[in-house]
């Protein structure tokens, strides 16, 4: 049961990974903007070629690409690993790893597809911006924590 839910958790996160930055080239202009919550939430087209938060995005290259799919690589399957010596009563751990897991694999899909991330949530107070997101690296974050949880209070050993 626990990789039915696992294997469904991640699937459903490159699902709705895929979908909302299909829609966002669809119907939203490279570059462009479109207000949703005045002063706090925009939709944003953007490709991120670097990391989390944007970091090494101006240091574009094949190099850099092949660098990043490999980390995505084996951070998942590192997860992969975790998941498995996670003890199986602990079910939130479980998710928490295999939203990461979805996270990893719906950005990986557009490091191979275009070389780059779609990023698309802009979320802002005034002018004090977060860097751009996605499903992903939003799935990527809740997992984190969640882990961290577990590890630091629960006193979970993997």
């Amino acid at each position: 049961m626990k990789y039915i839910m696992g294997a469904g958790t991640a699937t459903l996160v490159v699902a709705l990974d895929q979908l909302t930055k299909w829609l966002v080239i669809r119907h939203l202009p490279f570059y462009s903007e479109k207000t949703i919550i005045p002063g706090f939430l925009n939709l944003i087209h953007i490709h991120n070629p670097g990391g989390a938060f944007g970091i090494f995005a101006k240091n574009q290259g094949t190099l850099q690409s092949l660098m990043f799919i490999g980390i995505a690589l084996v951070a998942m399957i590192l997860i992969l690993y975790l998941y498995k010596k996670t003890p199986a009563e602990y079910p939130l751990l479980s998710m928490g790893l295999a939203l990461i897991f979805g996270g990893a694999f719906g950005n990986l899909i557009d490091r191979l597809r275009i070389g780059k991330v779609i990023d698309f949530i802009d979320v802002h107070i005034r002018t004090l911006h977060w860097p751009a997101f996605n499903v992903a690296d939003s799935a990527i974050t809740v997992g984190m924590l969640i882990f961290a949880f577990y590890i630091l209070f629960r006193k979970v050993e993997i």
